[in-house]
């Protein structure tokens, strides 16, 4: 996949993509396929066609928003064009959480790298020296989360949450942006016992984390007391079979299948089989409990689902959960029961570990 596409959160790619490129569909109903085909070559590539209803098992709000044309043409969008995008995205999305789950949301700096503090309305006494350090999506080169991946937790835990908003990619190749959130998470160890304290992300966020819990580990450097990687992966030498199937928005919407290391804006000099750029070749023994949360129609299900078995053949308290017929990162739409339902099931997870 290309670099400004790749771990993209699907929510921007939806609402920009349908906007500006309807006119440009290269399939149509005249022309899609009508019937189910199957073809294997010698080398075992897969040469299929498929006719896939909605299933009836995901909500009708889920059902509606699977049911929307999307353009299958392939987008034209400059690195500039989705970041403001995004931010645009991010800010109206981050408004509609926050009418359902009230915070108080303000700017701040901590140790030099810009964040976002996230504070419930009301903290109990007993969770008043815990802290939650989001990692958020948006391919590494924009961010898709930093509002909508950290609001309803604060709301659900009642723990303050920090939004680290590290050095984008790929002006910033790795490790920069993982640099920036060990700096954040080494100044909050400061004033927080680690056993308070987890670290989360979505998508290109879910990929930091796992790699700065091996970098923790480099590092002698305390676990905290969770993680969350939530739709993710952990080898960028090897694509993972659902990143051919699935595009951003799942089975609708660009799909170019990858070829080669995943996403050289991001990896730059590194090498794609570097333990701490991808932690399916490092040693992730004594790792903290951990929830793997994915879709089924996610290009990056199989990423996730690789990496939860490396941790649990680790001997890691790994749990994993994935939701029917849904694309990428779907809880960044609180229009969704199954949102709710996804950011409920984080919650409950860090309110099981944080702070015992």
């Amino acid at each position: 996949m290309k670099k400004h596409t790749l771990f993209a959160t699907w929510f921007f790619a939806a609402s920009f993509a349908s906007a500006s490129l309807a006119a440009f569909a290269q399939t149509t109903a005249a022309t899609a396929p009508t019937k189910d085909s199957s073809y294997i070559d010698p080398q075992g590539t897969a040469h299929v066609t498929r006719i896939v209803p909605i299933p009836k098992t995901v909500s009708p709000q889920a059902r509606q928003f699977l049911a929307r044309p999307v353009s299958d043409a392939k987008p034209n969008v400059s690195l500039q064009q989705r970041r403001s995008g995004t931010d645009t995205w991010q800010a109206r999305a981050g408004a509609e959480f926050e009418k359902v789950y009230p915070v108080n949301v303000a700017r701040s700096t901590i140790a030099g790298i810009p964040v976002l503090i996230v504070t419930p309305l009301t903290v109990p006494p007993e969770k008043r020296d815990r802290v939650l350090i989001d990692i958020h999506g948006g391919g590494f080169n924009s961010d898709s989360g930093s509002l909508t991946e950290t609001v309803p937790i604060a709301n659900l835990t009642q723990t303050r949450v920090i939004a680290v908003l590290y050095r984008l990619a790929p002006e910033h190749p790795f490790p920069a942006g993982l640099n920036d959130v060990i700096t954040v998470y080494k100044e909050e160890l400061k004033t927080h016992k680690p056993k308070n304290m987890a670290i989360y992300g979505t998508s290109a966020g879910a990929i930091l984390t796992g790699e700065m819990a091996v970098k923790l580990k480099h590092l002698g450097l305390p676990q905290p007391a969770a993680l969350g990687i939530f739709s993710g992966m952990g080898d960028f030498d090897r694509p993972g079979d659902s990143q051919s199937m699935y595009a951003l928005e799942g089975l609708s919407g660009h799909l170019e299948p990858p070829s080669g290391a995943h996403d050289p804006g991001y990896i730059g000099s590194t090498s794609p089989k570097d333990p701490v750029l991808s932690p399916v070749y490092a040693n992730l023994t004594e790792l903290p409990p951990t929830l793997f949360i994915t879709s089924e129609r996610d290009m990056l299900l199989s990423g996730t689902t690789i990496l939860h078995r490396a941790f649990l053949n680790a001997g890691v308290d790994a749990h994993l959960i994935v939701f029917e017929g849904l694309p990428h990162a779907f809880w960044n739409d609180v229009k969704l029961p199954e949102s709710r339902e996804a950011n409920q099931d984080m919650a409950n997870f860090f309110d099981r570990y944080v702070g015992k």
